[in-house]
């Protein structure tokens, strides 16, 4: 009997103003999240295990500009990149992850490569492109990632002294860009990976929870997987990802009590803005949001595709 497999992604979660979506941009949007959906589904479909179809869909979503990883990342204080992702394989509960990295293309591949051929988890900065270059990734100039759009937003919150988002001209200026995508293989193999371009304006090197396994990303064989996008700070100090697994483990929760147990309870007593992905051990897909909107698709276990952008869709 051919075992369910199914996959989930999102493109960020936060106030997306639907007044100020125009229907162009919104097509080129759901077009991406289609894109990015599909390509992770068909490894699946082939039989391809969940790690790669993760990382495959997150990295159409970093080739886009229209979102915060990637080729669309905002820009620090200093008018540079930062960016942040992480990745874990549910089978031995492998993980590799990456931070603060500026001339790497897909920091995605870059996280699954730190797992794979790595002894460690985590590198950041400059370690983490002298690993990359060891490994055969092309130096990727920043003028790559900067657009038009990241350019006016940094101005516009240097203008006002604010170092995250903030209501510009755009619909999604206060939304958490992350992008993240989870998985269920035809093997019973879950995984997650998660990709950032952090926040905006942001100083000192400053790390989200995109780049901390427990905090963004989790995946575990037989419960569930896990890709969080929102306020990264307070996503740490909840350890998002990781409660969700643990409501799950210990206490017997479905992915969707568990999930929105945390984004609609524990997560707004303490301020935290945002959603996640998750899906099980049988390929149940959850979105759980706080915010009025969350960039996000889907292929179930029936093979039905869902793309959605507000929390009302």
């Amino acid at each position: 009997m051919p075992q369910p497999f199914a996959i989930a992604i999102h493109g960020g979660a936060g106030t997306i103003l639907k007044h100020q979506m125009s229907e162009e941009l919104k097509l080129f949007i759901l077009e991406d999240l289609k894109k990015s959906v599909l390509a992770g589904h068909s490894i699946l479909k082939m039989g391809g295990n969940s790690l790669n179809a993760v990382v495959e869909a997150v990295k159409v979503l970093e080739d886009s500009s229209n979102f915060n990883a990637g080729k669309g990342s905002v820009l620090t204080n200093k008018a540079t990149v930062e960016m942040d992702a992480s990745v874990m394989c549910g089978k031995a509960m492998t993980a590799g992850a990456v931070a603060g990295v500026r001339h790497i293309k897909n920091p995605v591949m870059l996280a699954k490569d730190v797992m794979q051929n790595s002894d460690h988890v985590l590198l950041i900065g400059e370690g983490a492109e002298e690993f990359a270059f060891e490994n055969n990734y092309k130096y990727t100039e920043e003028e790559y990632f900067h657009t038009e759009r990241r350019h006016k937003q940094l101005q516009y919150l240097k203008e006002k002294g604010l170092f995250t988002f903030s209501e510009c001209e755009y619909p999604d200026d206060n939304k958490y860009g992350t992008v993240g995508a989870v998985a269920l293989d035809q093997n019973g193999n879950l995984a997650a990976a998660t990709s950032t371009g952090g926040v905006a304006n942001k100083k000192y090197g400053r790390v989200g929870d995109s780049a901390l396994i427990g905090s963004g990303t989790v995946a575990e064989n037989g419960n569930v997987a896990v890709s969080a996008t929102g306020m990264g700070e307070i996503f740490i100090r909840k350890m998002v990802a990781g409660d969700v697994a643990a409501r799950m483990r210990y206490l017997g929760e479905d992915v969707h009590t568990a999930s929105k147990t945390i984004i609609q309870g524990d997560l707004k007593t303490i301020g935290g803005e945002g959603g996640l992905i998750a899906i099980d051990a049988f390929g149940d897909i959850c979105f759980a949001m706080n915010s009025s909107g969350m960039y996000r698709a889907s292929i179930d276990v029936k093979g039905d595709l869902n793309v959605k952008v507000y929390a009302d869709d």
